[in-house]
């Protein structure tokens, strides 16, 4: 069961990384941040980097990697506008919605429709992200709903959530393609190729070495993240592991608490839970 232990971890290293850029986009620009993540990791990256065997990358692999770049690179940008322009305990749960995400794109595409188990799961993260402003009930019935289009952190990233329906799909065939651990790895530096630009284009450069710790913790948090996640897929079922991976969500909403004093915690932990249930049955069941 070690792979238990690395889905937390991948669930602890995640949840912990986007604390700390919170914590730095206090201070610090944006595009700066979302940079950071993924630049900063390399270091980290290049270790493991090391002892993994280079594939064979066919023309299809390369194809998908254009292909996942702007989405990618989109769900970053606002991943960090999220976390900055709200809190943690309202942002992150969203991600739950991802699963949904999928199953409604198969049903579109492909006229394939979830069983049961897999409409209790939508019912489930629906009910999560209404209890995520059960405070708002004094309004209305209806006004948890409203509240989540008053935040625009939790706007965002359903935005998110719905671009890493489609990217999840992609990453797949990216890694048919090449290997597991190797693109696991081997994403982070094209990413940062990648979003190089927005920092050169706006006289960014000076910024992304003005808090050296703050922003080695953040790579640090980032690269045990994809390890552990990629370390954790290969001792058992993706289904298994990304439903604990889930956790995620618990562990941001209390980092919330703890380290920004985010109120109403009670209940956006309970929407949380919920909404974690949720995944569980869509993934496992």
């Amino acid at each position: 069961m070690s792979w238990v232990f690395f889905a937390f971890l991948t669930a602890f290293s995640l949840s912990t990384a986007d604390a700390l850029t919170k914590r730095a986009l206090a201070s610090t620009d944006d595009f700066v941040v979302t940079w950071v993540r993924e630049a900063y990791a390399l270091p980290f990256l290049l270790v493991v980097f090391l002892f993994v065997p280079l594939p064979s990358l066919d023309g299809t692999f390369w194809t998908t990697v254009f292909l996942l770049l702007p989405l990618e690179i989109t769900a970053l940008i606002l991943y960090v506008k999220a976390i900055k322009l709200s809190p943690l305990s309202l942002t992150i749960p969203f991600m739950a919605f991802s699963p949904v995400f999928i199953i409604l794109i198969a049903f579109i595409i492909l006229g394939e429709l979830p069983d049961r188990t897999g409409f209790v799961g939508i019912l489930l993260i629906a009910l999560g992200a209404y209890l995520l402003n059960a405070g708002a009930l004094k309004e209305g019935v209806l006004a948890p709903l409203k509240a989540i289009w008053r935040e625009r952190g939790s706007l965002f990233m359903l935005i998110v959530a719905f671009i890493y329906s489609i990217t999840s799909t992609l990453g797949k065939v990216a890694v048919q393609h090449s290997d597991p651990v190797f693109f696991g790895v081997f994403y982070p530096f094209v990413l940062t190729i990648s979003l190089t630009p927005f920092i050169l284009l706006n006289n960014r450069v000076r910024y992304i070495f003005s808090r050296p710790m703050s922003f080695s913790l953040i790579g640090f948090f980032t690269a045990l993240m994809i390890v552990s996640h990629f370390v954790a897929i290969s001792l058992t079922d993706v289904a298994y592991m990304i439903s604990i991976k889930r956790t995620s969500l618990i562990f941001s909403v209390l980092y919330g608490k703890f380290l920004f004093g985010e109120e109403r915690i009670k209940e956006r932990l309970l929407g949380s839970t919920v909404m974690v249930g949720g995944v569980i049955l869509i993934t496992v069941f």
